[in-house]
């Protein structure tokens, strides 16, 4: 299934689309995808309905993030050897772990803002994994069944308050609008490996990042369980897996974002987003 979220933000309705790609309506069956509905259990009663007999949504609206109320969006950073050796720094021997806040989840087509006093805004197209059951100190052969399935997600990135400022890197990536999801959350069942799909991300119609999920160290498996160890995971979270290389502080020299900048990125299976940049108006 492609599950998804549509209407005017702050007021988005449930969808789904059926197998042509046709837009169809679920608010008839749940009030909104939250983490209830993307349990085994709320996944099976969706899976049962027929796509096709739900009214279609007329046009093109607006798409927001396809989970509303995400408790948590646990991030994973240097997790491919080729972004972690652009740099300069060493493939962790742990996975590293960091917070990503709530207020940044944006639609996977909205406006991405460059907060005030902004100097180094990059970009970083990552495999998101949606959890779907309560997952605390899960085993790795068994970690899959924590898992509903998977979004794309832009995880926008401001380098100076990253590294430069002190502290933890979630500064860096917690401003407004620097965390779109979407367009679709696609259920486990449509994704026949999560580590064999192509990623991509431009900048003004620029190539910069042109990866696979194949060359992350962790994968999605390892990292479900990791995560568990440390905090209980719960239907609805969310983890960006980390980028491929061609970030923009990779670049030589850098190339940050600039207000008028037009980003369009994917992943295989995922779908694509497109973003306008625009300057902090405050």
């Amino acid at each position: 299934m492609r599950l998804l979220r549509y209407g005017e933000a702050g007021k988005e309705k449930p969808g789904i689309l059926d197998a042509d790609g046709k837009l169809r309506d679920l608010s008839g069956h749940l009030p909104d995808i939250t983490g209830d509905a993307l349990t085994p259990d709320g996944l099976k009663k969706l899976a049962g309905i027929d796509a096709k007999s739900l009214p279609e949504v007329a046009g093109s609206p607006r798409l927001g993030c396809p989970i509303a109320n995400i408790g948590k969006v646990i991030c994973v950073g240097l997790n491919y050897s080729d972004h972690a050796a652009e740099t300069g720094m060493a493939v962790p021997s742990e996975p590293i772990i960091f917070m990503k806040a709530t207020t940044a989840i944006n639609g996977p087509n909205d406006p991405v803002i460059i907060p005030k006093n902004s100097k180094k805004t990059d970009w970083e197209v990552e495999l998101g994994i949606v959890i779907g059951k309560k997952a605390q100190y899960v085993d790795e052969a068994n970690s899959l069944d924590y898992v509903a399935g998977y979004v794309l997600v832009n995880d926008v990135s401001e380098r100076e308050f990253q590294i430069e400022r002190q502290g933890q890197w979630v500064k860096g990536k917690s401003a407004d609008t620097f965390a779109p999801i979407g367009p679709w959350l696609v259920t486990k069942d449509e994704i026949a490996d999560p580590q064999n799909l192509k990623m991509w991300l431009d900048v003004d119609g620029q190539r910069y990042q042109d990866g696979s999920t194949k060359t992350m160290v962790y994968g999605v498996k390892h990292l479900v369980s990791y995560i568990s160890q440390f905090m209980t995971l719960m239907p609805g979270d969310v983890i960006p897996t980390g980028t491929p290389p061609g970030v923009g502080a990779g670049m030589k020299p850098p190339v940050f974002l600039k207000p008028g900048n037009v980003m369009r990125l994917g992943i295989e299976g995922l779908g694509e987003q497109r973003q306008d940049v625009k300057a902090y108006q405050g």
